[in-house]
């Protein structure tokens, strides 16, 4: 296929300013938007695979598996460790492949963990190592992430930025509470017949096909896999070698937003992994799946909001007072919970965890919102003075390195999926509650108030977003 100059054809595009007023109202728009939408299902099916786990564990032991909690909850938080790790190489794959290619790519490989564990399941012989592996290899799902929104903030102007992150993100989210929802529903039914293989029979009776959960995105992945392939675009504009992109690691801000995003993104996927099995054990009485969606789902959909709001009121003000809230939540669900397998309010402490997944989807994209401004700012104020065409590389360079600290630091709060459940884990272990645990998580936010203030929320912080 020829590479051809404008953006309305071709898979590769040569010429992209969506700065440029002119050029974004003819043309651009169009494109981004067509990338933006197919971006959001692809990251859609890579977080349900990357946090199935979380919902698989609780059903195992009753089709024959005899795992302990504290196993269990490794199991959830593996993928967190795996998928975390993965992106930070995956945050510097667009420039190098181009989107296009990657997400296709990166969308296809989450074919491997979906098959492996849906044959895995049905063999009650299956020795818990195979688990661990098939755990790992779902952080395929969690790696994605970070080279999805480096690349689809190439695509928008910085005004957008906020929004078409926040959407990305927010609605890509979606995946883990789509997941949530829709396995305990798939695993009731022989929704593949003979093909399907044969369902587990549980101690009352009943059937299950726990395979479901990892079959069901099967199709789905073989679908968005080709759209991606053929319906998105690679920025000749975005190329960057791995050593251009590395010069984030020599920029405070890019540690300083890795700190502030793994207190928001951190908990939003931390505890999504979480939510079902500490629901069971803080209330066994309750039907842990038929609620456990309803967290992922709140805190995906208000993302955008957040992002939105950082466009209005300034990223940094809108994050500042949203870790004042997150402490606020995490006290609500302490007073709620039982204390020594007694009292507590099952209906409460869900209230203040639905209250705490917002304040999570709030920060996500208020934080992302800070980034392109950040480094934008640094930038502009570094040409100043200059030559017209070095201003206009460094406004290149901004969108580079500001794309490579969208994934490196989704990279660094992606290992909240390992660290929230291994700390509820540890905690249950060591307290016999997970309240110590939540203690933890009070004095990281607290220093995160203090980062955001003094050096982006201030008056008078040297940079201000």
């Amino acid at each position: 296929m020829s590479v051809l100059q404008t953006p309305e054809k071709g898979p590769v595009i040569h010429d992209w300013r969506p700065e440029d007023p002119a050029f974004w109202g003819r043309s651009g728009k169009q494109t981004a938007r067509r990338n933006l939408w197919i971006s959001i299902p692809a990251l859609l099916l890579a977080f349900a695979v990357w946090m199935v786990w979380s919902t698989v564990i609780v059903r195992l032991n009753a089709i024959g598996f005899t795992f302990s909690t504290d196993q269990l909850f490794w199991l959830a938080a593996l993928p967190g460790l795996s998928g975390a790790t993965l992106r930070i190489f995956y945050s510097f794959m667009v420039p190098i492949f181009g989107g296009r290619r990657w997400t296709a790519l990166s969308t296809a490989s989450l074919l491997i963990p979906a098959l492996w564990m849906g044959f895995a399941v049905q063999d009650p012989s299956t020795p818990y190592s195979v688990f661990v592996l098939i755990a790992l290899l779902c952080g395929f799902g969690g790696g994605n992430f970070a080279s999805s929104m480096s690349n689809i903030s190439f695509f928008y102007p910085k005004s957008q930025q906020g929004t078409a992150l926040g959407l990305n993100a927010g609605l890509g989210n979606l995946g883990v509470s789509v997941m949530q929802f829709s396995v305990p529903l798939v695993i009731s039914f022989g929704v593949f017949g003979f093909m399907g293989g044969q369902p587990q029979v549980l101690a009352d009776g009943s059937s299950l096909w726990l395979q479901n959960a990892g079959f069901i995105w099967v199709p789905f992945i073989l679908a968005v896999t080709l759209i991606a392939w053929f319906g998105m675009n690679d920025l000749s504009s975005a190329r960057a070698s791995f050593s251009e992109q590395a010069v984030i690691f020599k920029r405070k801000h890019n540690w300083l937003m890795c700190w502030l995003y793994l207190a928001t993104f951190g908990s939003f996927i931390g505890f999504s992994a979480a939510f079902p099995l500490l629901i069971k054990t803080s209330f066994p009485e309750v039907i842990a799946l038929k609620f456990a969606f309803l967290g992922p789902l709140v805190g995906a959909l208000v993302r955008p909001l957040g992002g939105w709001l950082a466009d209005k009121l300034g990223g940094a003000k809108v994050t500042l007072w949203n870790f004042v809230l997150m402490i606020v939540m995490v006290f609500g669900v302490l007073h709620f919970l039982p204390e020594g397998g007694e009292g507590g309010s099952f209906y409460g402490f869900l209230g203040m965890f639905m209250l705490l997944f917002i304040t999570t989807g709030v920060g996500n994209g208020s934080t992302f919102r800070m980034i392109p401004v950040i480094f934008r700012t640094l930038h502009e104020k570094a040409a100043l003075g200059k030559k017209p065409e070095q201003r206009e590389q460094a406004l290149k360079n901004a969108g580079k390195e500001s794309a490579a600290v969208l994934g490196f630091s989704s990279a660094m709060g992606a290992f909240g999926a390992f660290f929230i459940p291994k700390s509820f884990g540890s905690s249950m272990a060591l307290t016999g509650g997970p309240e110590m645990a939540f203690y933890m998580f009070v004095g990281f936010y607290l220093s995160c108030i203090v980062v955001t203030w003094w050096w982006y929320a201030r008056k008078g912080a040297a940079t201000p977003c």
